[in-house]
């Protein structure tokens, strides 16, 4: 087994840790998966009272930027007519912005604007089997592209061109971690794990002053070492396409793609590590260890070549490795 951890411990946290507090778990759904936190609290604390303070935040944030909810902001934005603005909320708008800062830096390997394309390959609420033709795809490629939004950052406005789709799954799942996290901290919870759909966050440490340990995902029939991370004010986020198959989209090329088994990014925000997790797992294991490197991100990458199933660490992850 191998560890690996966060260079910055914070000393605050370990001294304020109650070595009596209990360890609670929470779960719930959300985005069609599941949202689970485990937490470090007092007897006495109230915590079904903090279950609905999470349920509610995740409600607020599916309202806003689900795909599969017609009546999302989203969902709305997407039908909305050539030349007219949507105001983005805060939530929404950080993450807009955030997708925005990825696509530029990963030459659109992240992408906001690709709906047309996730539905038309039957990744999004409208799922089926058929193989869409060169036509369809170049049609559909046509009318997206984060490039041909306008967003206002100072005012939050984002303005529609005419037909373009937002989807944001590629993302959205690490910010609802990361806003899980900050609802915990305001309620006074410094210690947890939080996880929506494999996307995870540690704060603080557990009781016994040990971190939150987290085992990065290994592709079964593989022999790479296991890999446990110390989550401990960091965040992991993995993309791939070993547990459902060929579903992430290049969106420079409209077609999916599979070099990549499985792409693991560590980062403080929960949503950095998954937006970059989506375009590093595009841009495959030679472009992507190249900027993961560039970047300074803390990646391991799982992917096929011709000698088999190999790993890539990346410089800063390999420093992490204790």
């Amino acid at each position: 087994m191998r560890l690996a951890v966060p260079h910055d411990l914070d000393a605050r946290a370990i001294a304020g840790m109650d070595r009596a507090a209990c360890v609670i778990d929470l779960a719930g759904e959300t985005m069609g998966t599941v949202w689970r936190v485990r937490c470090a609290v007092p007897s006495a604390f109230d915590t079904e009272a903090l279950r609905g303070a999470i349920v509610r935040r995740l409600a607020r944030l599916v309202a806003q930027m689900s795909h599969w909810d017609s009546d999302s902001l989203l969902s709305r934005f997407n039908r909305a007519p050539a030349g007219s603005w949507t105001r983005l909320p805060r939530d929404f708008a950080s993450v807009i912005a955030a997708s925005f800062d990825i696509a530029a830096r990963s030459d659109g390997a992240l992408d906001p604007a690709i709906g047309r394309l996730v539905d038309l390959w039957g990744f999004g609420p409208r799922p089926h089997t058929c193989v869409p033709s060169d036509e369809a795809v170049a049609a559909a490629l046509h009318v997206s592209g984060w490039q041909r939004l306008v967003y206002d950052r100072a005012a939050g406005w984002l303005r529609q061109p005419g037909g373009v789709a937002l989807d944001l799954s590629g993302i959205a799942k690490g910010y609802a971690v990361d806003a899980v996290a900050r609802l915990l901290w305001e309620q006074n919870v410094a210690h947890a794990l939080v996880e929506i759909g494999g996307e995870c966050l540690g704060l603080g440490v557990r009781p016994d002053l040990d971190p939150w340990w987290v085992d990065i995902e290994t592709p079964p029939g593989t022999d790479i070492a296991p890999l446990r991370v110390a989550l401990h004010g960091l965040a992991v986020a993995t993309s791939g396409n070993y547990v459902r198959g060929r579903h992430t989209l290049d969106p420079r090329t409209g077609h999916p793609v599979d070099a990549v088994i499985s792409l693991s990014v560590l980062h403080a925000s929960a949503m950095i590590a998954d937006g970059w997790a989506s375009a590093l797992t595009v841009l495959g294991p030679e472009a992507g260890a190249a900027l993961a490197t560039r970047e300074g991100l803390a990646v391991r990458c799982v992917y096929r070549s011709g000698e088999g199933v190999r790993e890539w660490l990346s410089p800063a992850l390999a420093e992490m490795l204790a």
